[in-house]
């Protein structure tokens, strides 16, 4: 606190009272499914200092009541509920949470939107054969799969994927590596499965030095490699969340033959019996790189046979899915972050915010697919804004009031001078306990006692005695006759 400042704190008291409100809303996966259950978190919080029993909360999904709940809420206390929802468009859902709270019902509507995620981009770039991820990826209708070998590929929607992987490449060109770098530089992720031909080690480090990723060493390559298992996955991996199903005995692992070998990653997805990484994940820019220690060829692993490969390249590839647009906004966040579609016949256009007959153009900047915008100071109505460019709908916005409104708590005068301490001289804290306002002990402290009206009265004084002096003062004297003789 600037100690230039004078700061007057003025308790404000009142009665015990209750507040129910929305603190957050959240999905237990960013991947959000269409014709499928989703899991919806709820977190309620009571502001007031008295307990709420049955507050009746509503979930509506469009126009649609998803779900109902009656809650009890403690003073000052969380309390979170679930439902299951289902999108069965792909439109955007407007959805809301309403709560059936007295006295104070300002807060008592929550707004969010939901969407069924779009289908992730899988470029896999491999050799002349033919890849075992092809038929994975291709019969799942939650990925768009297309595969080319290095001479036949597309850069350009190599740089859009999602998910970009290289398997099978005996050296790794310049152009390809470049193109990799920029892939996880915007965020994508990169999956890298290496080559067991020693004449291409020296562009997959030079790869490696691009990505950020070492040291990496290589293992010697024999004709008959001895395989060893990898171990059982770490069920407390937020990667194998929801993958795995309660099991009696112990599962079969996969083997392999490594080629290369790290000393750490940021996340070792999977390791050998003996602790060396068998896939690692390693932050790359803004993204991800999951490298692979050893080629799918049979000789190497049986890893591409095994039960495990289909949850392991379905999870690479869903979580590089990144949802930029949140289902909700506070009115004071400041910057939104907004996807937008590339479309040059639209030109430089103004992006623009509307609700009703409310119209805003907040300060903006559009730059490689994403709009960045100040919330204006101006829109303080909660609820659904349509994202307009120029006149075209982009986007669907849900914006909610800061939920430290929701707070009725309020600190007494004494608190608030235990919470300043003694040194903050510019500090000064009023209370009205003793019978005085707070308005009459400010006036006497900071303004004094007022003399205008006395300088008013001193005013009109002053004329007063200038009008009478010039009244009697300023006669004209008669003059006396004067007797003149014969």
């Amino acid at each position: 606190m600037d100690s230039a400042q004078q700061v007057f704190l003025v308790p404000v008291g009142g009665n015990a009272t209750r507040n129910a409100f929305v603190d957050s809303v959240w999905l237990d996966d960013a991947f959000v499914r269409m014709n499928a259950d989703i899991l919806l978190h709820v977190r309620l919080r009571n502001g007031g200092t008295e307990a709420i029993e049955n507050c009746q909360v509503k979930l509506f999904v469009g126009q649609r009541q998803a779900a109902t709940f009656s809650v009890d809420m403690p003073a000052k206390m969380p309390v979170s509920v679930t439902a299951r929802v289902r999108l069965a468009s792909a439109a955007s859902e407007q959805c809301r949470v309403e709560l059936e709270d007295y006295p104070v019902s300002f807060d008592n509507s929550y707004y969010f939107s939901l969407q069924p995620s779009p289908k992730v981009q899988v470029v896999d770039i491999t050799g002349p054969q033919t890849p075992p991820t092809q038929q994975l990826y291709s019969n799942e209708p939650l990925f768009a799969y297309s595969w080319a070998t290095a001479g036949s590929l597309n850069y350009q929607v190599a740089e859009a994927a999602n998910l970009l992987l290289v398997q099978g490449q005996s050296q790794i060109t310049a152009g390809l590596r470049e193109s990799l770098r920029r892939v996880v530089q915007r965020g994508g992720s990169v999956a890298i499965v290496p080559t067991d031909n020693a004449q291409g080690r020296a562009s997959y480090d030079q790869l490696f030095r691009d990505l950020g990723i070492g040291p990496v060493q290589w293992e010697d390559v024999a004709s008959k490699p001895a395989l060893r298992s990898v171990a059982v996955p770490e069920r407390r991996n937020p990667f194998f969340r929801d993958v795995f199903g309660v099991q009696s005995r112990q599962p079969v692992m996969p083997k392999a033959a490594p080629v290369l070998r790290w000393s750490r990653s940021g996340n070792e997805i999977l390791r050998l019996q003996d602790g060396d990484g068998f896939l690692g994940a390693f932050a790359s820019g803004k993204g991800t790189v999951y490298l692979f220690s050893t080629p799918f060829d049979e000789a190497r692993t049986d890893f591409a046979q095994h039960a495990l490969f289909v949850p392991v390249m379905y999870r690479l590839a869903m979580q590089s899915y990144q949802r930029e647009q949140q289902p909700a906004y506070r009115l004071n966040q400041g910057t939104v972050v907004v996807p937008i579609d590339a479309d040059p016949s639209q030109g430089e256009q103004v992006f623009k915010l509307t609700k009703d007959s409310l119209t805003f153009i907040p300060s903006q900047r559009l730059q490689a697919g994403t709009l960045r915008f100040e919330v204006p100071a101006a829109m303080r109505e909660p609820g659904f804004y349509t994202l307009l460019r120029g006149n075209q709908p982009v986007a669907t916005l849900a914006f909610n009031n800061d939920k430290k409104e929701s707070e009725l708590a309020a600190y007494s005068a004494d608190e608030l001078r235990q919470l300043i301490g003694p040194n903050r001289k510019n500090v000064q804290v009023y209370d009205a306990s003793a019978g005085e306002s707070v308005a009459a002990r400010y006036k006497a402290e900071r303004v004094g006692t007022p003399l205008w009206q006395y300088c008013l009265w001193a005013a009109l004084a002053c004329l007063l005695a200038e009008v009478l002096l010039l009244r009697f003062m300023n006669r004209p004297k008669t003059a006396e006759p004067v007797a003149m003789a014969a």
